[in-house]
């Protein structure tokens, strides 16, 4: 089935809570239809929002989710790679198990995805694509332990220079966003006083200042290959 005339779709991994589920609702006011992804979603009462339940670090689950853009919507226009594991340990304590994970999640869904959604980029004549990094990347907190985090994280911050690069001349832009600590369900509520203050402006952030930086991307078509930095000053030292 194709969309209506007009309407734009998007793609969103991670999306069943936090910052996936608000990019979900912010898609939609944007008038997109939207692909919603994560292993534990369930079903949406929307009819412009397909959901597909799955472990985004299988390529199977990453070939349905764009079987189901195509077959409900006929298109794909944008892809957020929100999907993410973030395990802070020192160093020398991360398991082989924990690298597996998180490069399982944090590399592999993104290549999986990434590969199969940009040729339907380009059929549209051009489209974004938006990643979930972390502001320890780029300055890293002798508090936050974070080699893994870096590891792959670092990984995508640098995959979005390069894919802008490579597909700038042919309308597909690049970029991601790199937040400090979001309050979702990943954080205690008992730890939020304690993470504010690893931030220069003394909270942490909230949901709605990722997924506007999201919405500001999507709405940017000069911006490509642009790691935003949405994390209270952590970027600029502390």
């Amino acid at each position: 089935m194709s969309s209506s005339q007009g309407q734009k779709v998007a793609v969103i991994t991670g999306a069943s809570q936090g910052i996936g589920a608000g990019l979900v609702d912010a898609y939609r006011k944007l008038g997109y239809g939207v692909v919603a992804t994560s292993r534990s979603i369930g079903d949406a009462h929307d009819p412009d929002i397909v959901t597909i339940r799955g472990d985004i670090a299988d390529p199977d689950t990453a070939q349905r989710v764009v079987d189901a853009a195509l077959e409900r919507f006929g298109r794909i226009d944008s892809l957020v790679n929100n999907a993410g594991i973030f395990v802070a340990k020192p160093f020398t304590d991360y398991t082989d198990e924990d690298l597996d994970q998180v490069t399982k999640v944090n590399l592999l869904g993104f290549f999986h995805l990434t590969r199969r959604v940009l040729p339907h980029l380009l059929a549209v004549g051009g489209g974004h694509i938006v990643s979930i990094t972390t502001s320890l990347v780029d300055q890293p907190s002798s508090h936050v332990p974070s080699a893994l985090a870096s590891l792959t994280k670092g990984g995508l911050s640098s995959a979005t220079k390069s894919l802008a690069i490579e597909y700038a001349s042919r309308g597909v832009r690049v970029n991601a966003v790199a937040p400090g600590i979001i309050k979702t369900p990943m954080h205690p509520v008992e730890t939020h006083e304690a993470l504010a203050g690893l931030h220069p402006v003394g909270r942490i952030g909230e949901t709605s200042d990722v997924v506007d930086a999201v919405v500001y991307l999507e709405s940017a078509p000069f911006v490509t290959g642009e790691i935003l930095h949405v994390d209270g000053g952590q970027n600029a030292g502390r």
